[in-house]
């Protein structure tokens, strides 16, 4: 660390932070040694002002004594009142089981017979297919050479699900697009885009001509369309404002998905337009949360019928029962899902969707946490020898016992057949929900090593 400087610069306060190793950079009073939020500091504070006091919501900032009560009513840290759509643990599975360690893996017999069951467990899962696709409307940032290798890598991922969106007939009007783990937008702002572009579109043809015009079509897509994007997170560098005057309904939940309730959502329920679920890269249980959110009904609480089985509580994906009653998971069908997935070893076997699938193979929580780590080492493999790694997703931890009995090379293979697993049951989950689905890779790893794709749509009728 840089040594810090000897005074503050002139006319500066004269506060020394310490976690940054610097003065405070406000500009002080005439005359004064410190700025408004640091006055404090001065003996007595200043003459005929309030001393300051540490805020008693968040003591990372300060205020003036006299002006507590009506900052406390503004404060940015205060508990606000929770959204009509949030319903604390709606979707975070049964709490039936209490939490229990994984496996041990930093003994050889044990990893062992670990990798036995596995083997065992995952026999008969297949290969996952190669399916990298693309789309017209992001041929023009494609091909910008302005745009730097990281930037490429993710419009190829996005390019990739909107062509599989395309492929399953997903990418039209008269949806609501719902991206949980939207971050900046971007993957809701190149749906929108692709909408717009015409179909029989060159797609080597200049689109420069075509940014600017607005037709009939552009429209009656803006009015029959809806945007919902779900982050837990306060975001930073939104794509949100480029269609704020669009005239397109577009609204930001800033909620876990844990706790969301898409069928108190008023923008959803005000036209109840069929979902379709997209999400690039939603790390571990996130998946699985989005899923529950989709097509699951909660329990009411108090109830003292027994539950039913899973694969018959919703029978058809909108909800309706074999009698015509609409138990209403959601407030439209769900015409189908495009995830891309990954982190599986930060997946929980509460939230988890799969766990009748791995009961049906002799596995249970221990087995589950302990593959779940294990799925680490399909990327942590390269890792060992240097070669591409993908900055957006954080490793899990490792021990060297645990990589000693394996080489790079076997561990990859493992951890891979790990997340084929996880994934198998999440498919297994959405079969029994009358779901046609898919696992394929959806670009290349040079792309990304997590290169999953979940996708489903309704099974046809008869």
């Amino acid at each position: 660390m840089a040594a810090a400087a000897a005074a503050p610069a002139s006319g500066r306060c004269g506060f020394f932070v310490e976690r940054k190793n610097r003065f405070c950079k406000m500009e002080a009073g005439r005359g004064r040694v410190y700025c408004g939020e640091h006055a404090h500091m001065e003996e007595g504070g200043q003459s005929g002002v309030s001393r300051r006091i540490t805020c008693p919501l968040d003591p990372k900032h300060t205020v003036f004594e006299d002006k507590l009560q009506k900052h406390l009513k503004k404060c940015n840290s205060r508990e606000k009142p929770a959204p009509v759509y949030f319903v604390k643990n709606r979707n975070s599975g049964p709490a039936d089981e209490e939490e229990t360690l994984p496996q041990s893996l930093n003994d050889r017999t044990d990893l062992d017979s670990l990798i036995n069951k596995l083997k065992a467990a995952a026999e008969g899962l297949g290969n996952l297919d190669d399916c990298v696709r693309s789309h017209a409307a992001l041929r023009g940032e494609l091909d910008d050479p302005k745009n730097g290798g990281s930037a490429h890598k993710h419009l190829r991922q996005q390019a990739s699900i909107l062509g599989h969106l395309e492929d399953l007939g997903l990418l039209a009007p008269r949806r609501c697009f719902v991206e949980f783990g939207a971050g900046r937008g971007k993957l809701s702002h190149w749906i929108l885009e692709a909408l717009k572009t015409p179909r029989d579109q060159d797609p080597a043809g200049d689109q420069e001509d075509l940014k600017d015009q607005e037709t009939p079509r552009d429209r009656e897509t803006l009015r029959d369309l809806q945007l919902v994007l779900v982050e837990r997170c306060t975001t930073r560098f939104k794509v949100d404002g480029k269609h704020q005057d669009s005239g397109v309904e577009l609204e930001r939940l800033q909620v876990d998905i844990q706790h969301l309730d898409l069928g108190k959502v008023p923008l959803i329920r005000n036209k109840r337009l069929p979902l379709v679920a997209v999400g690039k890269h939603l790390c571990g249980a996130a998946t699985d949360l989005a899923l529950r959110c989709l097509l699951e009904t909660p329990e009411v609480p108090g109830t003292t019928e027994p539950a039913e089985p899973v694969q018959k509580r919703v029978k058809h994906c909108d909800g309706s029962e074999p009698g015509g009653t609409r138990t209403d998971p959601c407030p439209g069908p769900v015409l189908g899902l495009v995830l891309a997935l990954c982190c599986h070893h930060r997946c929980d076997w509460r939230h988890y969707v799969g766990r009748r699938f791995f009961r049906d193979r002799g596995l249970g929580p221990e087995e589950f946490s302990a593959f779940c780590r294990m799925s680490s080492w399909a990327t942590c493999g390269l890792r060992d020898q240097d070669q591409d790694q993908d900055q957006d997703h954080e490793p899990a931890d490792q021990t060297e016992a645990e990589t000693r009995f394996r080489s790079a090379a076997e561990r990859q293979d493992l951890g891979r057949l790990c997340k084929r697993l996880i994934d198998a049951g999440r498919r297994d989950y959405l079969a029994s929900r009358g779901f046609r689905c898919r696992l394929a890779r959806y670009v290349e790893p040079q792309v990304t090593l997590e290169n999953v794709l979940l996708t489903a749509v309704p099974t046809p009728s008869g």
